[in-house]
């Protein structure tokens, strides 16, 4: 019996490889599509080896061709971080637009299932709480986050369209603050910052007073979580992400316990546009999918912090 395939564009990158790696112990064949702007080669090191995992290094915003059969596209390729966005704002909405409609057309030729990888961030700061994926946003389009906000918007869109116009089985996940192993130093996000700054004894930076919230979901969660969707009949977008909602100041609090570290907290200014409280509505996610995050953050935390002490020198 035929192995199925599954290509995954950004599988070098945090989400990516370990998706790759779950997919790979389910059996399929693997197409990890990259071009290492913000993937690593470390986080595929131990997957090179295997037969069945195949690297392409390309760039998802040109074209490509693929021989043989492919039955799942995931497309998770992105500038995530705000750390990458803000610093390549053209390169991001790139890959939300023309890296998808390249893939959309993959999966098209290939009668593939298609995986579009987007974010809570479709819904900027919520004037709704928690969000519903009914929900319809509150983004504003012309400022500094809003490369990386329409992008995925835009990638919602095109591949609805698919789905419409072309009968492409096409899923959508709506990824909520997602952390663990394989994140990168400086990413630029709360959970390396925090962890980081702690491990060096460095000041943590909390942006505002900290009361802003988040929704932290360990990344085997989510993972399993996207398995579900892809094999699922679901056409829908479905919010991915932990519930449990903490400030900010409480997770910073929480880190410096676990990394026993003396850091002092220091306050800077809120970022443009930063959102004021995030936290999924699963619903849908709990009746279609039978998914529920298992990992508490602060069980989470601890396996992420001491990953972070066995690759201290990383990115340095």
């Amino acid at each position: 019996m035929r192995k199925k395939t599954a290509l995954i564009t950004g599988g070098a990158g945090f989400i990516g490889s370990h998706l790759c790696q779950r997919l790979l112990n389910e059996g399929y064949k693997v197409i990890c599509v990259d071009n290492f702007m913000t993937g690593s080669l470390d986080n595929i090191k131990e997957l090179r080896g295997n037969k069945n995992f195949t690297l392409l290094v390309h760039n998802v915003c040109q074209e490509i061709n693929i021989s043989g059969s492919v039955d799942y596209v995931l497309h998770c390729a992105s500038l995530a971080s705000p750390e990458d966005y803000l610093k390549f704002p053209i390169q991001t909405l790139k890959v939300g637009s023309l890296g998808t409609h390249n893939f959309l057309g993959l999966a098209k030729s290939k009668e593939a299932v298609f995986i579009l990888f987007s974010t809570s961030e479709v819904y900027g700061d919520p004037l709704v709480h928690p969000q519903k994926e009914s929900y319809w946003g509150n983004v504003n389009p012309i400022g500094v986050r809003g490369c990386y906000d329409e992008s995925k918007r835009f990638a919602e869109a095109i591949t609805m369209a698919y789905h419409r116009v072309h009968k492409l089985d096409t899923k959508i996940v709506r990824i909520f603050n997602t952390y663990g192993p394989k994140m990168r130093r400086h990413d630029g996000r709360v959970v390396p910052n925090f962890i980081v700054q702690a491990l060096d004894n460095k000041p943590l930076t909390v942006y505002g007073k900290g009361r802003q919230t988040r929704s932290f979901c360990y990344i085997d969660d989510l993972v399993d979580g996207i398995y579900r969707l892809m094999l699922s009949k679901i056409n829908e977008p479905v919010n991915l992400g932990n519930p449990d909602e903490f400030t900010i100041m409480q997770l910073a609090r929480l880190t410096l316990k676990l990394t026993n570290s003396k850091s002092k907290i220091v306050y800077k200014e809120l970022p443009s546009d930063d959102p004021h409280q995030r936290k999924p509505d699963i619903t849908r996610a709990k009746k279609a999918l039978k998914w529920n995050p298992k990992i508490a953050l602060r069980d989470g935390l601890r396996i992420t912090i001491v990953w972070f002490l066995k690759n201290a020198k990383r990115e340095r």
